[in-house]
């Protein structure tokens, strides 16, 4: 699934086990929606949860990760949140965070199921890097580009770098493959060059005629 980097306020940097305790709950999580038959939308679930929802609600971050909050409100809020809204999977994930005092690394824990579950689907997660903003057709293009490069099944985020001269960058793991690595890539960095210099130069144009 194609995502833009995130990252939510709800990580503690002061845990600093946050990360191994996040895949203890994220494997508890994959396995309870596995067996519901409901992976993906639990999953999509609790990433929309940690994007969307909680930073545009201060008050519900804080109740999530302040170790001061009762249990009980803290329930009380996933509730309000949750009930009905989302799978009952997804709820009972939230409800067993609260009573265990993890809400706050509920991004931890989704972003660890979410490479479990790549792991179990056998793709490898990676980062693509390109120097202009694409659309999703063209991120879905590209992405399947790259995989026929590759050879690999990939779970692709996207990022964009301006001062990306080349047009195009993939990470996969500790693997960093540009347009001088992966033959398969040259022509779509190529592409990328091209239309970011051709976007520049409208801009000068444009420019230029006002």
């Amino acid at each position: 699934m194609a995502a833009d980097t995130t990252r939510s306020d709800l990580s503690p940097s002061l845990d600093i086990g946050a990360d191994r305790v996040a895949k203890v709950y994220a494997q508890a999580v994959v396995e309870a929606a596995d067996a519901a038959g409901c992976r993906r939308d639990v999953l999509d679930e609790l990433a929309a949860l940690v994007r969307d929802v909680l930073p545009q609600v201060p008050r519900a971050r804080e109740v999530f990760s302040s170790p001061r909050i009762d249990v009980a409100e803290k329930e009380a809020l996933i509730d309000r949140v949750a009930g009905g809204r989302m799978q009952p999977t997804t709820v009972r994930a939230l409800h067993v965070l609260a009573r265990h005092g993890r809400l706050g690394i509920l991004a931890e824990v989704s972003a660890a199921a979410e490479r479990l579950a790549d792991q179990l689907d056998g793709r490898h997660q990676a980062t693509i890097t390109t120097a202009i903003p694409l659309a999703d057709e063209e991120r879905s293009q590209l992405a399947g580009s790259v995989e026929q490069s590759l050879g690999l099944r990939l779970s692709p985020t996207f990022a964009v770098d301006p001062r990306l001269i080349g047009g195009l960058i993939v990470r996969v793991g500790d693997t960093i493959y540009d347009r001088s690595i992966a033959t398969g890539l040259t022509r779509l960095g190529d592409n990328l060059h091209r239309r970011t210099n051709h976007e520049v130069q409208h801009g000068r144009d444009r420019l230029t005629s006002a």
